[in-house]
């Protein structure tokens, strides 16, 4: 098939190469010093057991350069989503599917959502609507990311835990196309159940994001470090509660406690959020995605989220002092 991945960052390079492994016809969306390195010497990924795997990928940084496509993935952050969907179009055939694999709040949330706020634009996240009038709803697949990944170089993919990979049809149906997918997924070796409430799997990824990567970003610590904390674990709690109040309003079933999820997130270790990775390197963070479009929930729901507001007040302001300065903010070793 020919697959057509949007962003091969950590994420997406590893859905890259293990899809090229398969014998698929993968191309890659990828710009910079990642681009130069992927053409000269293929994608590489580093695996959790110490081998390497390298792949050959059509590499390019125009996105009409790949032509129609069986599969797109858009692997980008969701502020970056915006700046390509325009471009999409040059991918599609009869029965392309899209298939969005962003933290946060998804563009469509609201989208065949049924109920009070059918249709409503979550604003965070398409705040002008450029999304949404590019992209073909009845495309969309949604798909909740857990694997940890990073790049220690470019066009080096390194897989540090987790392989699930999350799909459901946005309406909860039960699809040909959703099997394919799920049946491509798992042959490339990923363990991918099929979610009949999309939603509510998003939150459960999300009751994470909203307050462990602000946090981090913030205290420069990693995962098992803030759930180790007593202060920051319980600041982590208190977010988790009241994004879990807008959940249930919205209808959302969570299936574990907020203390199973905060475990959860311990037991991936000494691991770096996006959000942290972000701002070390000096790249834009996911705010609004992962904290604003939870805050704006809120409103929607009348539901109060007065620990959320404070930690994105400060990430967010520190998210603009790094742009104003254009600078990176990294703790480094005086020994």
């Amino acid at each position: 098939m020919k697959i057509s991945i949007i962003g091969a960052g950590a994420i997406g390079g590893f859905l890259a190469v293990k899809f090229a492994q398969q014998g698929h016809e993968v191309s890659v969306l990828i710009r910079g010093k990642n681009l130069l390195a992927v053409r000269e010497n293929g994608l590489t990924l580093q695996n959790t057991d110490g081998t390497e795997n390298k792949v050959q990928v059509h590499a390019s940084d125009k996105i009409a350069d790949f032509g129609q496509q069986d599969i797109v993935i858009l692997a980008m952050k969701a502020h970056q989503v915006a700046a390509v969907a325009a471009d999409i179009s040059s991918l599609l055939g009869p029965d392309t599917v899209i298939v969005t694999a962003q933290n946060g709040v998804p563009w469509w949330y609201f989208q065949k959502h049924g109920g009070t706020f059918d249709g409503t634009r979550v604003e965070a996240v398409d705040p002008d609507g450029t999304v949404s009038k590019h992209l073909d709803i009845n495309r969309i697949i949604g798909c909740i990311v857990y694997p940890a990944c990073d790049m220690p170089a470019p066009g080096v993919i390194r897989h540090i835990e987790g392989n699930k990979f999350t799909l459901g049809e946005i309406d909860g149906s039960d699809t040909p196309r959703i099997r394919m997918l799920a049946d491509l997924f798992r042959k490339a070796g990923f363990k991918t159940p099929v979610s009949t409430d999309i939603r509510s799997e998003i939150w459960i990824k999300l009751w994470g994001n909203v307050c462990f990567n602000p946090i981090s970003a913030l205290s420069h610590a990693t995962l098992v470090d803030i759930c180790e904390s007593a202060p920051t674990r319980a600041l982590a709690a208190r977010m988790m509660s009241e994004a879990q109040m807008i959940g249930e309003k919205l209808g959302v079933n969570f299936k574990v406690s907020i203390d199973q999820r905060i475990a959860g997130a311990a037991s991936v270790g000494k691991h770096k959020t996006s959000m942290l990775q972000d701002i070390e390197a000096g790249r834009p963070i996911e705010l609004e995605a992962l904290v604003g479009s939870v805050i704006e929930m809120g409103k929607i729901t009348s539901t109060p989220t007065p620990t959320i507001d404070t930690v994105y007040a400060l990430a967010s302001l520190l998210a603009t002092s790094l742009k104003q300065q254009q600078g990176q903010l990294r703790i480094t070793s005086t020994l």
